[in-house]
Formats: structure tokens, sequence, C-alpha cells
């Protein structure tokens, strides 16, 4: 069996074993509705010659498509979605814009991805715990020091393998577009400074709502309670949960250091995020606009890095001068960490998803290194 076709076939038995029903995307109606505007669009785009075969401004009112993200309008996700706006609009000459909803406007991630596949969302911009609820093939990016480097993470997400678990999530009504990164996770509590794997015995964490994040804390003796983002805030306030993990640029702009004294730079897991579509609506639309959507995507990805790394370095010299107190441990204190997490988490992820597709992953990393 083909590696695509064998994907396929985890996604699919994946999405049975989660119990997932109905939401595959947009009705036939709305689907054909679409479709029928775009081709209007495309038919306008043709008028737009004139006799020299120079093209016109659009003049025409534009077909807006919607992107949502649960960050606020400083964050690197911004910055990759006005990108992504501006190449489409000028790709289209016009014809087309993208409004972003940043802030969780649309929802949490979760509830983007869910509406994405009913039809209500066009697209987001998605870190990678919640897709494990709509292919558990997914899943094994998000098992623990998986990844040495963002370089490393690149090397390995833009060759083949990357390519066929983002094929994974068709099965679910969803496609994906394109990675960007998010910067590594680490870990922040209220309760006392933590150095080693140890330290963290007993603490309540908030987590993702993802299977393998809640594997990989309860491993090191971890209280893991899985909670949306916007309810995870509310419970660091009122002090429910001890702590949280996130990439250091979002515990700075969500003012996280305010409910919370220490972090340590674990680096435990490197946070992947994507560019994420409804399958329907992406076919619903021209072949031609198809393209322009999807190399869009992929054009952005590479400055949203750059703006992501210089906001987590920058974002660490903050919490500090904010007061929090930040633990770097040293390689010998990581490998206690590793110890703690990885194998759980392999063994974890090897019984959802199959022996095959982690060994080939944890090969490709290798020979990425």
């Amino acid at each position: 069996m083909k590696k695509g076709a064998r994907f396929m076939a985890l996604a699919m038995s994946a999405a049975m074993v989660l119990g997932m029903t109905g939401c595959t995307g947009a009705s036939d109606s709305q689907s054909a509705q679409t479709a029928k505007a775009a081709e209007g669009e495309t038919a306008a785009n043709a008028e737009k010659q004139d006799a020299a075969g120079e093209e016109k401004p659009f003049s025409g009112d534009a077909t807006v498509f919607k992107l949502g993200t649960t960050v606020n309008e400083q964050d690197s996700f911004q910055v990759a979605a006005e990108k992504f706006a501006e190449l489409v609009k000028e790709r289209t000459n016009g014809a087309y814009e993208i409004e972003i909803y940043p802030n969780g406007t649309l929802g949490g991630e979760r509830d983007m991805l869910e509406s994405m596949q009913i039809g209500t969302l066009d697209m987001g911009i998605i870190t990678s715990g919640p897709f494990i609820n709509f292919s558990s093939a997914m899943g094994v990016l998000d098992m623990p020091y998986l990844f040495g480097s963002n370089e490393e993470a690149y090397t390995v997400l833009d060759g083949e393998i990357g390519r066929e678990l983002l094929d994974t999530l068709e099965s679910s009504g969803l496609k994906g577009l394109a990675y960007a990164e998010r910067g590594f996770r680490n870990l922040t509590n209220n309760v006392k400074p933590i150095q080693t794997a140890a330290d963290l015995n007993g603490l309540k964490l908030r987590v993702m709502e993802n299977d393998v994040y809640t594997a990989s804390f309860k491993a090191m003796g971890v209280n893991a309670d899985p909670m949306a983002w916007a309810d995870a805030l509310t419970a660091l306030q009122q002090g429910t949960v001890d702590g949280q993990e996130n990439p250091p640029v979002n515990i700075l702009n969500d003012k996280t250091y305010e409910v919370q004294k220490y972090m340590v730079m674990d680096k435990h897991i490197a946070s992947i995020v994507t560019f994420a579509i409804s399958e329907n609506f992406l076919k619903s639309l021209p072949e031609d606009l198809q393209k322009i959507v999807t190399d869009a995507a992929e054009a952005v990805t590479p400055e949203s890095a750059e703006v992501c790394a210089k906001l987590n370095e920058e974002g660490v010299a903050k919490l500090e001068e904010y007061g929090m107190s930040v633990y770097t441990p040293s390689a010998e204190e990581l490998e206690d960490w590793h110890g703690a997490m990885r194998q759980t988490c392999i063994d974890f992820v090897t019984k959802q998803v199959g022996s095959e597709l982690v060994n080939e992953l944890l090969t490709a990393i290798d020979e990425a290194e």
C-alpha cells in the first residue's frame, strides 16, 4: 500500500475510534452556491482584460473569506494572517479578500475546526494540539522532545511525511495547507520553582485538550487538566489549577505572568501551527483560486517563523522584567525530563496510530539531525 493511502486509512480508522459523526463539511447547496459565486468572480476577472490585453483594476464588490485565530493582533499568527490576506488580494486583483477574526472571536481552536467542518468558517491558523481530535495520526507531532530545533522541525515537516500527515485531515472534512511555527512550549506555575522533572510531582496543570499532552504530564506525576485556553485563564486567576505550558510569546501576550510566578525553559514540545481550511470550501473554488490560496499559505510561513522566533526570544527577557522567575535546565537535567516523558508518549502514540508511522517519523527526524 502506498504511504498516502496508508495514512488515509489510519486517519479513517482513527475517526471511527474517536466516534466522530456527521460534521464533514458544508451542505451540497452551500457548496453549489459558493462555487457559483466563485465562478462569477472568475468570469468578472476575465472581463478585466482590455483590447490590448492589459488588466484593469477590479471595480466590483470583493468576495470575502473568513479566517479565525485565537491570538491578539501583536502575535506572529496575526502577521501571517495579514500577509496571507495581502497576497490573496494582490494575486486576485482585489476580487477576493480575507477577513481576519483574532482574539478567539469565532471560538477556541477546536471550535473553529468544527466550524470549518460544517462550513460556517472558511479557514484558520491553528496550533497542533486540537488536530488529534480530527486525525489521531496528527498526535505524533505532540510527542515531547520530538524535535531538537526549529530547523529540524522544518526539514521534517516540509518533507513527505509532513505532507502526508496533513492529508490525514481530509477524512474529517479539513485540509492542511501549510505548517508554521509557534515556538517551544515551557511550563509555568504559581507554587514553586521547577528545576527537575521530579519537581512537577503533584502539581495541577492545565494542558490542551489532547490525549498525548495528558499522557505526557501524567507520566511526570502531574495532575493534568485538559481545557480550552479561554477557560484556562480563568482557572489560573482563580487558582483552581497551579500552572500551564505555552511558548513565551503566549505567556507574554495573554499576561499569564500576572498569575504565574515561575517558568522553566524545558522546551518539552515544539508547538507546530497549521493553516487549515474547510475542504469542501476549498474544493468549491475554481482551480486557479485554489492554487492562489494554497501558494499564499506556503509563502507566508517563513516570515511568520522569523517573527515568532524573535517574539519568543524577546518575550523571555520581558517576562523576567515583569518579575517572573525563569530557570533554564542544564543538558544533564533535561535528560531526566526526556526519560520521564518521551518513552511513555512514544508507547502511548504507538498504540493509537501504529508503530510504522511512529518509526517513520523518528527515522525522518534522525536523518534531519
